[in-house]
Order: structure tokens, then C-alpha cells, then sequence
């Protein structure tokens, strides 16, 4: 099973990768950003909102490209967390 971080800006590091899920016109979506560098901007990867199955799908990609860091989870207002994704800590 997957184990991802709850959100929390003190303890995310820059090169994180944060997956966003949020609802939108009744459904659940999401989006991924790497935190920034200091002095930088946060990016979005890939670039556009998905499915929040395909968002850890690509989370997990990208973190096997050596990335150690764990993945963080910031759920918006409304959103709870399904145990199909993994486990939240």
C-alpha cells in the first residue's frame, strides 16, 4: 500500500511533490506541484488538472526518477480521503 503525507508547509521541503484534490462542478480532481526552490515559483506537473487516481499514478512515476522525498496530500475543503489511494499519515 502507498503512504503519502498530509500537507503541511513546514514540512515540505523544496523538490517536493504535492498532489492537490479539490472538487470541481461535483467532482473530485487534482493537480501536482514540485515546491519551489527558494527564490522560485512552484510548478505544476503535468500542467493540468486529472483524475486523482492518475495524480498518484504520476506522482509515483515521477518520485521513481530518484526521488526519495515522500508525496504530500493537501485536500481542500470537502474533499476526505479514500482508503482505495493508499494510506495518509
Amino acid at each position: 500500500m502507498r503512504t503519502y503525507h498530509h500537507f503541511r508547509q513546514s514540512l515540505v521541503e523544496p523538490g517536493s511533490l504535492v498532489i492537490k484534490l479539490y472538487r470541481s462542478d461535483g467532482n473530485i480532481r487534482s493537480y501536482i506541484r514540485q515546491i519551489a526552490r527558494p527564490g522560485s515559483d512552484d510548478v505544476i506537473f503535468p500542467g493540468e488538472e486529472m483524475e486523482p487516481e492518475q495524480a498518484f499514478r504520476v506522482a509515483e512515476n515521477h518520485k521513481a526518477d530518484g526521488e526519495s522525498k515522500p508525496v504530500f496530500v493537501e485536500l481542500a475543503e470537502g474533499v476526505d480521503w479514500h482508503p482505495a489511494w493508499g494510506k495518509l499519515i
